[in-house]
């Protein structure tokens, strides 16, 4: 990813579309084949050294870059960007940039995807405690939580490959994008053609209409859907963070055995790959407004305040994406479970969430269910209560109050109460749903 947003890739990307210009302009006689071979065969020397000593004088990038290579062109350094204004150069190469960003993050995606389907097909039975509100609910399995944060990203995947499908170039269409300077060039019954052929040079679709540029409603679009990842990953860091901590301690990230977790502190075992997930994708989820601005803001045919900020914004975004699913995917692959944490909360919290399966028991044998809740509700509050005032490790005693309590008892048999109170798979169709969920991860890849 950063070889893909460098300063000398952007250069290279450059000379090949002067070269790719030069190329076609060739075919319809503007440019000799000698020359264009002159251009591809220099095309490669950068040389940014030289480009910045240039541009310290004439106070334009672009303009200096084409000095640089026209000075190792000795016949074709004249017909460099013949017929081009710079964002003909500058947004097309932009363009490709983005294209092969999306086209990393992707295979990238693909990779934290793949070790979500193994980790969901592994623990898809593994009954845990859900958490509404922060507070314990009811059981799911650790499959179907893992298969929650795949489906985000999972639909994250799905628009990244859309919005890759969907990029454009501005393509070749002059100052203010009515191709004045390329009819004088080719006539305008042949400027069709010659963009066409452009097209097909850098294997770009270009847009139908352009002013100076193309519009930054892309590079909105582009960034919102970064961020839309970048807001996958925070619930997943930010869910692995409170699963991590020591109260909880069911999940955990990988610990290296000389990792040290506080300066202060030895003891500590600090989720710093989490948290580095939330702090850059707090970052990136402002970007998309600085994109909508440049968007809003494009004065009619151009200005330049959005050029100073795309030159952060866009490869920062990237970046930014790149690094937190690297080190989601290193959270994932060496996650931790420790299924004795997770016995010991669905130990002190399954039975609250058993209420409900009495509950269905109760009406179905045809008790009033205002008056079972009521019921459930008191003896529910009172073991609670109980719970709180004795600390850590006490047992949890609903389950005898209310197999005691003569009104269940009487409707269902003590027997049927323990069984109902006892039963930690009350997880619903989750293991199926998390193994369909594995299932749909792998086909999206293979596809």
């Amino acid at each position: 990813m950063r070889e893909a947003w460098s300063d000398e890739s952007k250069r290279r990307l450059w000379r090949s579309i002067w070269v790719s210009l030069a190329r076609v302009e060739s075919e319809f006689g503007l440019v000799t084949e000698s020359q264009v071979q002159e251009l591809a065969a220099h095309s490669g020397e950068i040389d940014i050294a030289r480009a910045l000593e240039i541009e310290a004088d004439i106070r334009h990038d672009l303009m200096a870059e084409v000095k640089a290579f026209a000075e190792r062109c000795p016949t074709a350094g004249g017909v460099i960007h013949l017929g081009a204004t710079s964002m003909d150069v500058e947004d097309n190469a932009d363009a490709l940039r983005m294209r092969r960003a999306l086209d990393l993050v992707v295979e990238a995606l693909d990779l934290l995807l793949s070790a979500l389907a193994d980790k969901i097909d592994a623990y898809a039975e593994l009954p845990t405690m859900a958490f509404t509100h922060i507070q314990p609910a009811e059981p799911t399995t650790l499959g179907y939580r893992l298969a929650v944060w795949a489906q985000d990203l999972l639909e994250d995947r799905e628009r990244l490959v859309r919005e890759r499908g969907s990029v454009r170039g501005k393509g070749f269409k002059g100052a203010v994008g009515t191709a004045a300077s390329y009819v004088e060039l080719v006539g305008s019954e042949n400027v069709e053609r010659f963009e066409a052929r452009l097209s097909e040079e850098l294997g770009l679709p270009f847009y139908p209409i352009a002013t100076q540029t193309y519009t930054r409603k892309q590079d909105y679009s582009i960034v919102s859907t970064l961020a839309g990842l970048g807001a996958s990953l925070h619930k997943f860091a930010l869910d692995m963070r409170i699963l991590q901590s020591p109260p909880i301690g069911e999940l955990s990230e990988p610990f290296g055995s000389k990792q040290v977790g506080s300066s202060a502190m030895p003891f500590k075992r600090n989720p710093i790959n989490a948290e580095k997930i939330d702090s850059l994708a707090r970052s990136l989820s402002v970007m998309p407004q600085v994109a909508w601005q440049n968007a809003a803001q494009s004065i009619l045919e151009r200005t330049l305040d959005d050029s100073a900020n795309r030159r952060s914004m866009l490869p920062e975004a990237f970046l930014i994406c790149d690094e937190i699913i690297a080190t989601a995917t290193r959270v994932v692959s060496g996650l931790v479970v420790d299924e004795n944490a997770i016995a010991r909360t669905m130990a002190a919290y399954g039975p609250f969430a058993n209420t409900e399966r009495v509950l269905m028991a109760m009406g179905k044998a045809g008790a009033d269910r205002q008056e079972t809740h009521e019921r459930l509700r008191g003896h529910a509050l009172a073991a609670w209560a109980e719970l709180r005032s004795a600390g850590a490790g006490a047992a949890n005693t609903l389950a005898g109050r209310i197999a005691s309590d003569p009104f269940f008892a009487e409707a269902l048999g003590r027997d049927a109460l323990d069984g109902l109170m006892a039963g930690a798979d009350y997880s619903g169709t989750a293991p199926k749903r998390a193994r369909a969920m594995a299932k749909s991860i792998r086909a999206a890849i293979a596809a």
